[in-house]
């Protein structure tokens, strides 16, 4: 006799990421429910018939008491996660438009938090990509061609005064090891100086050995010899992504974000197949963590890789001179 498997139906939940004055509003879940007493985002099921923008509306008005316009909702990331007796598919959105006072119209505390103030541990295992998609930038510009330790530094300095950024990742696959290391160390006052966070570019020996740095971007290659975060979860982990199984093992490995490409012809890698929007937003909206297009895109292109289901773009030549 043949046992009946047990189907688990996934649960599509509608979160919203209500911003104020740079701030995040939070609540905590009761302590009856499930994952009751952790922080929570506003949200709850889409009903039969409901499209999501709806369902946002509805929930964020019965539980807040604040009236959000349906244009100002912008997608921000959908995850997919199994809790092992439930499986969820949180389609996240954002407003900075909401108006009214918040209030818990269910009993449940309510408060604004700064995104740097949310922490992982405060939260159900699912929220960790939206709390990474808050705290990362729309934009991340990526060194070009170095080809020595002073034109290096001399380039980063005249980009960060040009072009504003949270985060900067310093790329120069022509120097020697020894080298890079040179240029990362004296690249760190330069980010320090202009509030810019610097994400050195390698293996984790480059990361260990350039203190201050704000994270580690990993080459495909050196992510695929890896089973294992190597770094703290205290800093950024990156990886350049080119398919699905790639996405899959920079998941596994904890990255904070990935990038995908090339999505357009690309003058950096004149001889990479561009991916284009239709297979990078195939790709999106199956990874776990925030996904960056890269590959001859610049600023302009933030919206659409938004609406394709992206963290924003990653890029050189929108940013870097030519040396």
């Amino acid at each position: 006799m043949t046992g009946l498997s047990s189907v688990v139906r996934e649960v599509h939940v509608a979160v919203a990421v209500v911003i104020r004055d740079g701030r995040v509003l939070i609540a905590r879940r009761p302590d009856h429910v499930h994952q009751g007493g952790l922080l929570e985002f506003p949200g709850g099921k889409v009903e039969p018939g409901e499209t999501v923008q709806q369902a946002l509306i509805r929930e964020i008005a019965e539980e807040t008491g604040l009236s959000v316009p349906e244009s100002s909702l912008e997608p921000v990331i959908g995850i997919r996660h199994d809790y092992g007796d439930k499986r969820v598919f949180l389609d996240v959105w954002r407003t900075q438009d909401a108006a009214g006072v918040a209030e818990g119209r269910e009993g449940q505390p309510v408060e604004w938090v700064l995104p740097d103030e949310l922490r992982d541990e405060d939260f159900p295992a699912a929220n960790r990509p939206i709390i990474r998609a808050l705290r990362l930038p729309a934009v991340l510009p990526i060194t070009g061609a170095i080809g020595n330790v002073t034109d290096g530094v001399s380039a980063l300095r005249a980009s960060l005064a040009r072009s504003a950024a949270g985060l900067v990742v310093l790329r120069a696959p022509a120097l020697a090891p020894v080298e890079y290391l040179r240029l990362s160390r004296h690249s760190l006052p330069e980010c320090s100086e202009a509030g810019v966070g610097l994400i050195v570019h390698g293996g984790p020996a480059m990361y260990r050995e350039t203190p201050g740095a704000a994270g580690l971007h990993l080459p495909g290659r050196e992510a695929a010899a890896l089973s294992a975060r190597p770094i703290s979860h205290g800093a950024w982990l990156g990886v350049s992504c080119h398919d699905a199984g790639q996405i899959a093992h920079a998941t596994a490995l904890g990255a904070d974000y990935v990038t995908l490409g090339p999505v357009k012809p690309t003058a950096t890698h004149p001889e990479a197949k561009a991916i284009g929007w239709d297979e990078f937003r195939r790709l999106a909206a199956a990874a776990r963590v925030p996904v960056y297009a890269l590959g001859g895109l610049g600023p302009d292109d933030v919206t659409r890789a938004r609406d394709e289901g992206g963290q924003g773009v990653a890029g050189i030549r929108f940013w870097w001179p030519e040396l």
